[in-house]
């Protein structure tokens, strides 16, 4: 297997209250161009070699919002489901949901189960974090391990939102602000790490060629020499 290609990338998409505020919008206007900013790149994603893009939508965490922010993220989430499963189903993208998504309005579940049901053949798999916490999920498969009889490294990480998908290679922060915020925080044990100051509307799929490459530049060394 060719190790210095990426095959699965992480980004926390974090920046559009700033972008709104840069320009004197509302913060729901921020969130709109960041949508516009995932679908640029899900329409890029062929060609890269990426079998999977995770990508932080909406952390536990987040409920601490204001009711009409979270209101209007989760309008949001629902009308781009809608606007965009076609499109996934016609270039072939899995959708993969991680967290604790299942909490969420139970129309948002339906419509997240059918478009699971829907793109479930896809070839490049998109991860989206919905109501996800990197403690929680880690908790969870734990306590999913100890009722199976033996906690390990192993174990725990076969109970992983994540344990049907490939290693997590790069993790990508957007915005300029320089920690993980409980975004999988197992998985990015020997990730590499890259901190960018573009604000996520404004991240375009040149960006992420550029991680591309830097990635394909790096040594990794897993502790060894």
């Amino acid at each position: 297997m060719d190790q210095s290609r990426a095959r699965h990338v992480a980004i926390i998409m974090d920046g559009n209250g700033r972008w709104a505020k840069k320009r004197g919008l509302p913060r729901a206007v921020g969130h709109q161009r960041g949508v516009e900013a995932v679908r640029r790149l899900v329409r890029s994603l062929e060609g890269t070699g990426l079998e999977c893009l995770t990508l932080y939508a909406f952390s536990s965490e987040n409920w601490k919002r204001s009711e009409d922010e979270v209101d209007d993220l989760m309008n949001l989430m629902r009308r781009f489901i809608k606007s965009d499963l076609p499109e996934f189903i016609a270039n072939n993208v899995k959708l993969k949901i991680i967290g604790d998504w299942q909490s969420l309005a139970p129309d948002i579940v339906a419509m997240l189960e059918d478009a699971l049901a829907q793109t479930a053949n896809g070839k490049q798999t998109l991860a989206v974090a919905l109501n996800y916490g990197g403690q929680h999920e880690i908790a969870r498969a734990a306590t999913k391990a100890a009722a199976l009889g033996e906690v390990t490294i192993g174990t725990i990480a076969a109970q992983l939102d994540t344990a049907d998908l490939p290693p997590l290679d790069l993790l990508i922060r957007t915005s300029g602000e320089i920690r993980l915020s409980n975004f999988l925080l197992w998985q990015a044990a020997y990730a590499e790490m890259l901190f960018v100051d573009t604000l996520w509307p404004d991240f375009e799929p040149a960006h992420l060629s550029q991680a591309l490459d830097d990635f394909a530049r790096r040594e990794r060394r897993y502790g060894g020499r």
